[in-house]
C-alpha cells in the first residue's frame, strides 16, 4: 500500500490516540504533578508521532529510519514515566494507555526493521 503522507500510518494515529490517553491520565494526576511527571510524559507522549511526521517529511530513507528511532526511544521513556506513576498513583487506570503504548512500540519496531531491509 503507498502512503500519501504520514498522516495514513497506523503508527502515527495511534501515537496520536496515545497523546489524548495521557492527556487524560494528566487530568487525574495531583495538581503538584501538572508540572513535574506529567509534563515529562507529555512531551514524550507528544514527541513520537511528531518524530513520526517529521521523519516522514525529510523524504530520505535513512532519515526517516533515524525518526522513527527517535520515536522508539521516546516511547521508552514515557513506558518509564507510565510505570513511576503507575506506582506512585495506583488507583488511576493505566490499562489503555499502557496496551496502546506496546502496540505502538512493536509497530515503529516493525516499521524501523523493514525500512532497514
Amino acid at each position: 500500500m503507498a502512503y500519501a503522507g504520514y498522516k495514513d500510518l497506523i503508527v502515527w494515529r495511534k501515537s496520536i490516540e496515545l497523546v489524548k490517553l495521557i492527556y487524560d491520565i494528566g487530568d487525574l494526576l495531583p495538581k503538584q504533578e501538572q508540572f513535574i511527571l506529567l509534563a515529562q510524559m507529555l512531551r514524550c507522549a507528544i514527541s513520537i508521532p511528531s518524530n513520526i511526521a517529521e521523519g516522514w517529511s525529510r523524504n530520505r530513507k535513512m532519515e526517516f529510519i533515524r525518526f522513527l528511532e527517535i520515536a522508539y526511544a521516546s516511547s521508552c521513556e514515557l513506558e518509564t514515566q507510565l510505570i513511576i506513576c503507575r506506582d506512585r498513583y495506583p488507583k488511576i487506570d493505566y490499562t489503555k494507555a499502557i496496551s496502546l503504548l506496546t502496540e505502538v512500540q512493536k509497530m515503529l519496531s516493525k516499521l524501523i526493521q523493514n525500512k532497514k531491509n
